[in-house]
C-alpha cells in the first residue's frame, strides 16, 4: 500500500510540472504576441511618416530618384511581408534605406533647414527610438520564450505542442556599414 502513494505521488508532481510548463509556454508566447504587436504599432507610424519624408526630399532633391524609389520600395515590402520572418527582414532593409536617404539630405543644406523636413526627421528620429526599444523587450521576451523551448525537461512539452522557435530581431550585416552617398 505505502508504494502505491509513493507512486501517485510521483504521477501527480509530474502532472503538476507538466501543467505549470504548459502554462509557462503560453505566458511566454503571448508575452512575444504582445511585444511583437508594440513594435508593430511603432513600425507602423515609421510607415506612415515615410511618404512624407520622401515628398518633401523629392521637392529638394528630385534627381535622387533612385533613392528615393529604394526608400519606398523598401516600406512597401516591409509593410506588406506575411509572415514574421519576412516581416523581420523587411524591417532591416528599410532601416538602411532610411539611413541613405539621411545622408543623402546632408548634401542639401536647404532640406536642411526646411521646418518640414526637419519636423518629420524628429518624428522618424523618435519612432526610430520607440522602435529600438521595443525591439530589446521583443528580443528579451523571444530569448526567454527560445531557452524554454530548448531547455530539458521542458524541451518534451514544447514538442509535444508544437512551441516552436521564434526568430530574433536582428539587423543585417550591410546595416552595420557606414553608408556611402556618390554625388
Amino acid at each position: 500500500m505505502f508504494w502505491i502513494w509513493i507512486i501517485l505521488g510521483i504521477i501527480a508532481i509530474v502532472i503538476i510540472w507538466f501543467i505549470a510548463a504548459y502554462n509557462g509556454f503560453i505566458r511566454l508566447r503571448n508575452m512575444v504576441r504582445e511585444a511583437f504587436s508594440t513594435m508593430d504599432v511603432y513600425m507602423k507610424k515609421r510607415y506612415d511618416l515615410i511618404p512624407n519624408l520622401v515628398e518633401t526630399v523629392k521637392g529638394y532633391a528630385g534627381h535622387e530618384q533612385a533613392t528615393l524609389e529604394r526608400v519606398i520600395s523598401a516600406r512597401n515590402a516591409a509593410a506588406s511581408a506575411s509572415n514574421l520572418e519576412a516581416r523581420l527582414e523587411g524591417e532591416s532593409a528599410l532601416t538602411g534605406t532610411l539611413r541613405s536617404l539621411f545622408a543623402l539630405a546632408e548634401a542639401y543644406p536647404d532640406l536642411k533647414a526646411n521646418t518640414n523636413f526637419l519636423d518629420l526627421q524628429r518624428q522618424l528620429q523618435s519612432v526610430e527610438a520607440d522602435i529600438a526599444n521595443s525591439r530589446k523587450y521583443y528580443n528579451s521576451v523571444v530569448r526567454m520564450y527560445n531557452t524554454k523551448t530548448q531547455s530539458f525537461p521542458s524541451v518534451i512539452v514544447a514538442s509535444i505542442f508544437g512551441f516552436k522557435h521564434e526568430p530574433l530581431f536582428e539587423i543585417e550585416a550591410g546595416e552595420r556599414e557606414n553608408v556611402r552617398v556618390q554625388f
